[in-house]
């Protein structure tokens, strides 16, 4: 099964989105026995939402685009990771190890829906 994990980071504290060496090189670690264990297929992290955009699009039909930053949230998306795990729990498990890196962060962990999954046309 694969997993989208999301992590939040506070958009207001700058040491957040300029991490040190040393966690370059921990995150870099992490990230190479992920891969080498299989269970990572792809992991980013993002630019604060200054440099984004939020577009919307209502059951009207119109479709608006805001510009960053989203002040009315305090925690935004920082990266993403998308790994494969056997269950749930295994990918809640992988989910602490990675927050461990962190000093403080909240880690969203998703089941990705597969094809075999969705519904036959009919």
């Amino acid at each position: 099964m694969r997993f989208l994990l999301m992590h939040r980071l506070d958009e207001r504290a700058p040491e957040a989105w300029n991490p040190s060496p040393e966690f370059i090189e921990k995150m870099g670690a992490f990230i190479r026995e992920a891969i080498d264990d299989g269970v990572l297929i792809t992991a980013e992290g993002v630019h604060p939402s200054a440099q984004g955009a939020r577009v919307r699009k209502t059951r009207t039909g119109a479709t608006t685009a805001t510009d960053g930053p989203f002040t009315e949230a305090k925690e935004v998306i920082g990266g993403f990771a998308l790994i494969n795990a056997e269950d749930r729990e295994a990918a809640v498990a992988f989910a602490r190890r990675y927050a461990e890196l962190f000093d403080e962060i909240e880690v969203e962990v998703r089941r990705v829906v597969e094809e075999h999954e969705l519904p036959t046309p009919a």
